[in-house]
């Protein structure tokens, strides 16, 4: 998959694709149903995803609380795997802010990454203060060359999929709830950071990863299948985790800690994809290290028991 973040002097590669629009936050089963739209619309086509860095929600709310379900990273990843062709990431910065929704049309779509078909959801709105929609973006599309769809709401069990319902899934320990809405398990991607270490002088060595800028999933410890994305150790590993600010030993930064089941090696500075599997019980502080460890030994004999049994 190429990625390109900046709508200006797009190669003629790039050019004449069919391409999703949106934020992809998640890569939920609704933002699957905008690609598969696009997909179906020019199958001879180059399939493109178009969306925008920063979250225009962190640009128009950034004292709100983390709410992002990936990072660019995470999310590049998961577009690949669905067999996406090229990923326009455009910066959400002033000057596309500024533009009305008609010079977004012309500009960005029609002749900066000269689209020949635009797909979005039946809520997308665009350009500045949101006032256009996807009528709109129709009526540009028929006068400047490109054509469009809108994507029909996705379902799950009678519940509309969409951020808010797997951000409110994850907040309350649901993680299979989260993961029937997005089709695949929810993720926490990013490289291992050096810690404490305090896990390996506890026979449970652990691989911390940080959590900053994304939505937090309730705290407290998880099954986890974990995929190490580089170095010698790559492969898929069942373990468990904790997510939180590790009230044992007095921290109040959130992060996940994961340990990976049979696993030897050194995995510091690696990419490691955690999927949260399971959760298995909260945070918890204990009056001794033995009651604590005898707590980690009975959580892993868990996790083990729910991962053996996934298909």
């Amino acid at each position: 998959m190429e990625i390109f973040r900046d709508f200006r002097d797009v190669p003629d590669a790039a050019r004449g694709a069919t391409a999703a629009i949106g934020n992809f936050d998640g890569v939920h089963l609704g933002h699957r149903a905008v690609i598969e739209t696009a997909q179906d619309a020019r199958p001879d086509a180059p399939l493109a995803v178009v969306t925008f860095e920063p979250h225009p929600r962190e640009v128009f709310a950034p004292d709100a609380p983390p709410f992002r379900l990936t990072g660019p990273e995470a999310r590049a990843n998961r577009l690949r795997k669905l067999g996406v062709d090229v990923l326009f990431e455009l910066p959400f910065d002033a000057d596309l802010r500024e533009l009305s929704p008609e010079d977004f049309a012309r500009e960005v779509l029609a002749d900066g990454l000269g689209l020949a078909h635009a797909v979005t959801g039946p809520d997308f709105r665009f350009g500045k203060g949101r006032a256009g929609g996807a009528d709109d973006l129709a009526r540009f599309g028929a006068a400047m060359g490109f054509g469009t769809s809108v994507s029909e709401i996705r379902e799950h069990n009678g519940l509309r999929v969409s951020s808010t319902a797997i951000r409110t899934a994850l907040s309350e320990g649901r993680p299979r709830d989260a993961a029937a809405l997005l089709g695949h398990w929810h993720r926490i991607d990013g490289p291992v950071l050096h810690g404490e270490k305090r896990g390996r002088d506890l026979g449970y060595p652990t691989a911390n990863m940080s959590i900053e800028g994304l939505h937090p999933p309730r705290f407290g410890v998880y099954a986890v299948r974990v995929d190490v994305l580089g170095g010698p150790s790559a492969g898929t590993y069942d373990g468990a985790a904790s997510i939180g600010v590790r009230p044992m030993f007095g921290e109040n930064t959130a992060n996940i800690e994961t340990f990976l089941f049979d696993f030897s090696g050194d995995l510091y500075g690696q990419p490691l994809s955690v999927a949260l599997v399971d959760y298995l019980r909260p945070e918890a502080t204990f009056d001794s290290l033995e009651t604590f460890i005898a707590q980690m030994d009975a959580d892993c004999a868990e996790a083990r028991t729910i991962l053996d049994a996934l298909a």
